[in-house]
């Protein structure tokens, strides 16, 4: 594969992350309305379902873009992707709207800073920059 063919396929993987993460922050964004107005509403159980589906669909979904780009990419993002789907699936079992919530936001994170999906973009863009792609 040529340097720009990789170049390519970096930048639409990059282009479908960053799709994914604005994807959550407005499912998560209608979900703190729902949360506010109606507490313990299904429609707010049925927004974290959809979250958690979604996290663990990801690393299926991403697969394709995987061959395309450089090794060191591809392996973080599938080690990211299989821990998500990992914990979805978890949150899910437990039937736990409350878990679900809490996907990709660690213990000490705080209102405003990036969620571990952006944080995930962030550092994959950051290799494709050092790799010069």
């Amino acid at each position: 594969m040529s340097r720009t063919e990789t170049a390519n396929a970096v930048h639409c993987f990059l282009d479908w992350l960053d799709e994914r993460c604005l994807f959550l922050r407005h499912l998560e964004k209608e979900a703190a309305e729902v949360a506010r107005t109606e507490s313990a509403s299904p429609r707010y159980r049925h927004l974290m379902l959809q979250k958690a589906l979604f996290l663990e669909a990801m690393g299926e979904e991403a697969e394709p873009f995987m061959n395309n780009i450089p090794v060191p990419m591809a392996e973080t993002a599938r080690a990211r992707f299989q821990r998500y789907a990992a914990s979805a699936q978890q949150a899910m079992d437990l039937d736990s709207p409350f878990y679900m919530s809490a996907l990709l936001y660690p213990e000490d994170h705080r209102p405003g800073e990036p969620n571990d999906l952006e944080s995930l973009h962030a550092q994959l863009a950051d290799m494709a920059k050092k790799e010069g792609v």
